[in-house]
């Protein structure tokens, strides 16, 4: 339960990590064409990436898309909607062993997990246990305490503060590229990389200058993640009927 929501919590780093990876080098020759008209006229690149910095990093709800794979525990794909009051509600899995769904209205996390998760998370467990786990949970609404030791990081996790706390300070080097769309906002094309790790950034145009996704290429391997629903109410009603209290087991 807690790997899932560590492994999440790593998401801070890979969303900002296009946005840090050349850390603050000089983008002067960037400079050259940025004096063409149109979005952010006479801007850099990485002047627009920080402007996106300040942009999202002071948003009070979004929701995030996509795949992204973290070292420690490979792929994470989410597809979440948070707030800086604490709220979340989406589904997350990893390495395509299954997903579990997610809702959090405040001081209570709601879970759903499928077979195939539950059966990845307690690999090496005695087999009695592990079926016992799905029987009583597997495809079931259960419920915890956000302050329960099982549910704190997954409480973490749900704190958009938290998560976009990397987001502060960010310098860029990124350099300007063409136009294009995003889910059908306009957007302005940025490209970084450090090593031979490339990243795309979309930064709205109209609007504030949200980040609204990026592309990460290593190894002929192109992972997205697409942010949306900037300062829209997260949807948190907690599940009804049969749902399994684990605090009172």
């Amino acid at each position: 339960m807690r790997r899932t929501a560590i492994a999440a919590v790593c998401l801070a780093t890979a969303a900002t990590a296009g946005l840090t990876a050349c850390g603050s080098e000089n983008d002067k020759a960037d400079k050259a064409g940025a004096a063409e008209k149109g979005p952010f006229a006479g801007m850099s690149g990485g002047e627009i990436a920080e402007k996106a910095v300040d942009a999202t990093s002071g948003a009070k709800s979004l929701s995030v898309k996509g795949d992204v794979t973290d070292e420690a525990s490979g792929l994470i794909s989410l597809d979440m909607a948070m707030d800086t009051k604490g709220k979340c509600a989406g589904t997350m899995g990893m390495n395509n062993e299954g997903s579990i769904e997610l809702i959090v209205p405040g001081k209570t996390v709601y879970m759903k997990y499928d077979e195939k998760l539950l059966r990845a998370q307690t690999k090496g467990e005695p087999k009695a246990d592990v079926q016992a786990a799905v029987d009583m949970m597997a495809d079931r609404w259960v419920k915890t305490k956000a302050t329960s030791a099982d549910a704190k990081e997954i409480a973490g996790f749900c704190d958009l503060d938290v998560l976009l706390a990397d987001f502060e300070g960010t310098k860029s080097a990124a350099r300007r590229g063409g136009t294009t769309t995003v889910d059908g906002a306009p957007a302005i094309k940025l490209t970084e990389s450090d090593g031979k790790t490339k990243y795309t950034l979309y930064v709205a145009t109209e609007g504030k200058p949200y980040l609204l996704k990026v592309d990460t290429k290593k190894g002929g391997k192109t992972e997205s993640l697409t942010f949306g629903d900037y300062e829209k109410p997260v949807k948190t009603t907690p599940p009804t009927g049969d749902v399994l209290d684990l605090d009172k087991l």
